[in-house]
């Protein structure tokens, strides 16, 4: 009953066996000019309806926003993101080490998602040329969000025409972009550059793959100096194949959607049955695959006792004591309902 985070669980088998074959095959070029890197930027063309974006692996996901934002802003740049977004948060100094000096400007909201009107406030203030302020850069949105909350298509549009309107780019932070993907129900196209995305951080770790990101450009001339800085910041692989691999059998037969339908299948057993319980109560909407929920002190107790895994959660509720509990694409449905047999009998 481990629902502490989806970066502890395993790997799929099949991209376990993907690494393998890659391994005891031949030889292959370096550096990214092996068949499982081009094949994978083939695949990402697909299965984004666009033939000439640029994919390029990493090995994290911190790599994957930083490296696609230094793209994005001078150093002397804004970068407009939800205060809880990922690059605020749990990526230390990376984003200003990165992008040489570029400041972060939250843009805050309900549920993890950046307020639409408070960012179209932000961004017609008189600051443009002016050499006393940062210079309004590039706007940053997470999906699926912190809270687990999900942009529709029609709020990324909005986001990325206020963006674009004032000369700043648009990144994805797509840590769990499948997920929501999966939630929405749209094509990945329409999802991303249709609706204004400029540059995605496409997650495969957290979904089945080892250690294995891809920084997707839905403009080309974006990615000019992305070589150079993925070079300089330590992320070229000698031997990229073994990233590629995973990320090739990560997107064939759809592998992707599938592990990502599974965590949020679980996750909604989980809602399901917790939120007919006395005492509970959902702190944001789940879209996905994470649940923030209080729980009864009794409750969360005898789950603890039992060896239930979870991380507790800030709650700004006097008393009330909330949760993290994240499904992932291997989550056992035994696991969740003993979980909430236990939940059910405290």
């Amino acid at each position: 009953m481990n629902f502490r985070s989806d970066n502890e669980v395993g790997a799929h088998p099949d991209i376990l066996e993907a690494v393998r074959r890659a391994f005891t095959g031949s030889t292959a070029p370096s550096y990214g000019a092996d068949d499982w890197t081009h094949r994978v930027e083939r695949r990402l063309r697909e299965i984004f309806e666009k033939p000439d974006l640029l994919a390029f692996p990493v090995a994290t996901g911190t790599a994957a926003n930083v490296l696609a934002l230094s793209c994005c802003t001078p150093s002397w740049g804004s970068i407009y993101c939800h205060p809880e977004a990922h690059i605020v948060v749990d990526e230390a100094n990376a984003p200003e080490f990165f992008t040489s000096g570029a400041k972060l400007a939250p843009i805050p909201g309900a549920a993890g998602k950046m307020d639409q009107k408070k960012l179209a406030g932000a961004l017609a203030q008189p600051v443009y040329g002016v050499v006393h302020h940062p210079q309004p850069a590039v706007v940053s949105i997470t999906q699926a969000t912190e809270c687990g909350t999900v942009y529709d298509p029609d709020e990324i549009v909005s986001i990325a025409t206020t963006a674009h309107r004032h000369g700043l780019r648009l990144h994805m932070d797509g840590a769990r972009f499948a997920n929501a993907l999966s939630y929405v129900g749209c094509s990945a196209a329409e999802m991303s550059w249709r609706a204004g995305v400029d540059v995605l951080s496409f997650g495969a770790t957290k979904n089945g793959a080892l250690a294995a990101e891809a920084v997707v450009f839905f403009e080309p001339e974006l990615a000019r100096e992305f070589e150079f800085r993925r070079k300089r910041g330590g992320h070229l692989f000698s031997k990229m194949r073994f990233l590629s691999a995973q990320l090739d059998a990560y997107l064939s037969d759809s592998l992707w959607l599938s592990n990502a339908r599974h965590a949020n299948t679980m996750a909604r057993r989980l809602v399901a049955g917790l939120t007919t319980m006395k005492g509970t109560q959902l702190l944001y909407p789940v879209d996905a695959n994470e649940i923030f929920v209080i729980l009864p002190s009794y409750m969360h107790d005898a789950l603890q006792a039992a060896g239930a895994q979870y991380h507790p959660w800030p709650s700004d509720r006097p008393g009330e004591r909330a949760f993290r509990l994240v499904t992932a694409f291997n989550t056992d449905a035994d696991d969740v309902d003993k979980f909430l047999s236990i939940a059910k009998a405290a």
